[in-house]
């Protein structure tokens, strides 16, 4: 599959994207990519290195005259969010990415295809080792861990860059020029529960949700796409009221930067109340699944008959826990003023475990706004300490604030009208860019982030378009002969 993938144009990049692809890179686990890409630059007879967090960085002298160009700083992230179809059996610690041709896309065989930010690492690495392409001297940055935490920009010491404007290739839209993000802060509320046998008058269940498509926890969360999270506590809350049932255990999402796909509870009913749970979980799932079915036609819900669970939870905690997930926001909170159409303060509720004697409850809350970011997350905060939860705020990072004067903003709209012959999209966008804290150690420099079509990032149906990694491409290079002069 993949040998198809390098007879693709532009060739150097499918074939960088497809050796790239051919190593395993979750994030937190970038050890071999960081090795891969330190090989990568010494074998071109460049300077390489790798800083104390596991950034690396190559630099490469400016082609023939082009010496009186400004230093531009080329920018992507090495790692990729790892999300697998529930029926694909796939280890994305050993191996590499199974890449399929569809047309005018190309997608990865039930997993994601790690385009986002693979395609701008391996554009990034096109440009280093051609002796053609003309360009200023560049500085390839190749950060790490961005998905869970953006630990690797957060680690970047000032004064290891030189580069007076930066161009991050993390964008997903080939029409969109992108000069502002969103800052964001993690969530996470946990609390303890005892535990209780379960009574011999009750019989076990299981309500599990999926099929849901999933997606970027940014990018997409104004688009009405269900969480199973919030789906499957529907199911849950008043439970009791109506037919005894207690709670054993949840599983309910997985990635921080991810809208839910899947979450399962397992739980205990009476068993004088059975044939009413059954029936009135089934109305509800066909009420549920009607509102969602434009949005989320492959909807699954599951009401599965099982082993009655040893233990359940504390009633208390159960009633609590329940009642706060349905009041804990979910979606978008505030659309921009300023902007149209822009998202500006959301949160996503990623991910809900319950087991063991343990709850914990993960959610991304990402603003523009600095003082907006934290209204949410102190929403959040109040709604889960009123039910005895103890919250931490972590992972707290900075917007990056739109320049709308900086001088490689105007050479870009202008390449980018005489190459396409339309206007492209300048804007800001809600998903957490690398820039904003970036700029935090070199805030004199300018920046810009753009990219090709990348759909369904963040979820198994993540795809990106051959005719848009072309286009890109073309972009790129173009841009690299027009840098502005010192």
């Amino acid at each position: 599959m993949n040998t198809e993938i390098r007879q693709l144009e532009p060739k150097a990049l499918w074939n960088n994207f497809a050796d790239l692809n051919a190593v395993p890179r979750p994030s937190k686990k970038e050890e071999r990519v960081i090795a891969f890409m330190k090989t990568f630059g010494e074998n071109l007879g460049l300077q390489t290195l790798v800083d104390e967090v596991g950034n690396v960085i190559i630099k490469k002298p400016a082609s023939a005259g082009m010496e009186n160009r400004k230093t531009v700083v080329l920018q992507s992230h090495l790692d990729m969010v790892c999300q697998k179809n529930n029926d694909t059996k796939f280890d994305f610690d050993t191996q590499g990415i199974e890449m399929i041709i569809e047309g005018d896309w190309v997608r990865a065989n039930g997993t994601t295809l790690g385009a986002d930010n693979g395609l701008g690492v391996a554009t990034i690495m096109s440009i280093l080792e051609s002796d053609s392409i003309v360009h200023p001297a560049i500085e390839a940055l190749f950060t790490i861990d961005e998905e869970t935490g953006m630990t690797g920009a957060q680690g970047l010491k000032g004064g290891l860059l030189e580069g007076e404007i930066l161009l991050n290739l993390d964008t997903e839209e080939d029409n969109e020029i992108g000069v502002g993000c969103a800052g964001g802060i993690d969530v996470t509320a946990t609390r303890t529960y005892e535990e209780e046998e379960t009574p011999e008058t009750k019989v076990g269940y299981s309500i599990t949700v999926k099929g849901l498509q999933g997606g970027h926890s940014g990018m997409q969360i104004h688009e009405g796409l269900g969480n199973s999270n919030k789906i499957l506590n529907r199911f849950l809350f008043d439970g009791f009221e109506k037919f005894g049932m207690r709670i054993s255990e949840i599983d309910g999402g997985s990635l921080r930067n991810a809208i839910p796909r899947e979450s399962k509870a397992i739980l205990a009913v009476d068993a004088v109340k059975e044939d009413k749970f059954l029936k009135e979980t089934e109305a509800l799932a066909n009420d549920v699944k009607a509102e969602y079915k434009t949005m989320e036609p492959e909807l699954v819900i599951e009401v599965t008959k099982m082993e009655t669970p040893k233990s359940i939870m504390d009633l208390g905690v159960q009633e609590g826990l329940t009642r706060a997930l349905y009041a804990a926001w979910n979606g978008v909170y505030r659309m921009s003023p300023d902007i149209p159409d822009l998202v500006e303060t959301s949160n996503n509720i990623a991910r809900v475990i319950v087991n063991d004697g343990s709850v914990k409850i993960g959610c991304l809350t990402r603003s523009s706004v600095e003082s907006s970011k934290m209204d949410l997350a102190n929403t959040l905060r109040a709604t889960f300490e009123l039910t005895g939860c103890e919250v931490e705020f972590s992972g707290s990072y900075p917007g990056w604030k739109p320049d709308m004067d900086s001088s490689i903003l105007k050479v870009m709209s202008k390449l980018y009208i005489d190459l396409f012959k339309s206007e492209p999209h300048v804007a800001a966008c809600h998903a957490g860019l690398e820039c904003g804290i970036l700029g935090t150690n070199y805030p004199g420099m300018e920046m810009i982030s753009f990219g090709p079509n990348i759909k369904g990032a963040h979820s198994p149906d993540e795809r990106t378009q051959i005719s848009s990694v072309q286009k890109f491409w073309k972009f790129v290079l173009e841009i690299l002969k027009e840098t502005p002069k010192k």
